[in-house]
């Protein structure tokens, strides 16, 4: 098989490149590099790494044209800043809808997507939230501009899958509380957890589903979820643990701040029903191995999807 993969040196594209090429399937990846790193992906016979941008349509459209891949991942977004309207919409818009309209016009058979959870709000009307739930993403430019893109690929024709995501994290993550509960401890500063819960998965675990997904697995749109979610303050517990820290600190419990929610938990019910039962990894085993890749690489930054109250 042929796979296309953007944002293929990120967190989530290169562990499927990874997975691809280990099965022996042609990929390739291309990444602007705002967040990837190059060294995520190792030198392959099967891979090629292009660095560009999805919103190039010319680059792109040649090399979806030549190649002729069978499948098309598409993991690349733009989320560093909350502000940062013009890189979201030209990433997550321009360069989101470069790629469903290189899809219709090569005719790859396989098209599959990743979208956040922040598309139904910051104040769902479900709990869990089932795949019925009105699309509500008014409350930040990533949920909007991720969302404009799934509805183009909706509108395309194309057979696609597009997975709504539970909080993806592991090895390669470099948005939300792992990178920022990790540098902060080593860094010897505070930290904060909100009185908050959240559904984190292991990214390898949904790299494995993605795989399927490119052979023909599922239709339409999906919950990619365990289905239960944690506090804050255990997965705090968790990066703690990771590092073994001398007398454990303590963080400092916060109330909700006015861009949060208490949980976003996602029904995953149509998944199991087409993908099969999902052998999720623990949450400590998925934070360790999270901290010892930021013990060998080192964290971006503190990005987060959402605006977060300053830190001192």
């Amino acid at each position: 098989m042929k796979v296309f993969v953007t944002g293929g040196l990120g967190q989530i594209g290169s562990h499927v490149v990874e997975m691809l090429l280990a099965r022996g399937d042609q990929v390739i990846a291309i990444d602007n590099l705002a967040t990837g790193r190059r060294e995520h992906l190792s030198d392959h016979a099967n891979l090629t790494v292009v660095i560009d941008s999805i919103a190039n349509k010319p680059v792109l459209d040649k090399l979806i044209g030549d190649f002729k891949p069978d499948a098309i991942v598409h993991t690349a977004a733009s989320y560093k800043d909350p502000d940062d309207w013009y890189n979201d919409t030209l990433t997550n818009c321009v360069g989101g809808s470069n790629i469903v309209d290189a899809a219709k016009k090569f005719g790859v058979k396989r098209f599959v997507y990743f979208q956040t959870s922040l598309c139904y709000g910051l104040k769902p009307t479900q709990q869990p939230i089932r795949l019925d739930h009105p699309r509500n993403p008014g409350t930040s430019s990533y949920a909007i501009t991720k969302t404009t893109n799934e509805y183009y690929l909706e509108l395309s024709g194309i057979d696609f899958v597009t997975f709504r995501l539970a909080n993806v994290v592991g090895p390669r993550n470099v948005a939300g509380p792992l990178p920022i509960f990790y540098q902060r401890l080593k860094d010897g500063k505070q930290c904060f957890v909100t009185k908050s819960r959240r559904d984190f998965v292991y990214v390898k675990d949904l790299a494995k589903v993605v795989l399927r997904a490119c052979d023909g697995v599922g239709h339409g749109t999906y919950h990619f979820s365990s289905g239960t979610d944690v506090a804050i303050q255990e997965l705090y517990d968790a990066v703690v643990n990771a590092l073994e820290i001398p007398g454990k600190p303590k963080a400092e419990v916060k109330e909700l701040g006015p861009d949060d929610v208490f949980s976003i938990l996602l029904d995953p019910s149509r998944t199991f029903a087409d993908f099969g039962k999902i052998e999720f990894t623990p949450l400590q085993e998925t934070v360790s191995a999270a901290m010892a890749y930021y013990k060998q690489h080192g964290t971006l930054g503190e990005y987060t999807h959402l605006r977060m109250q300053e830190k001192k």
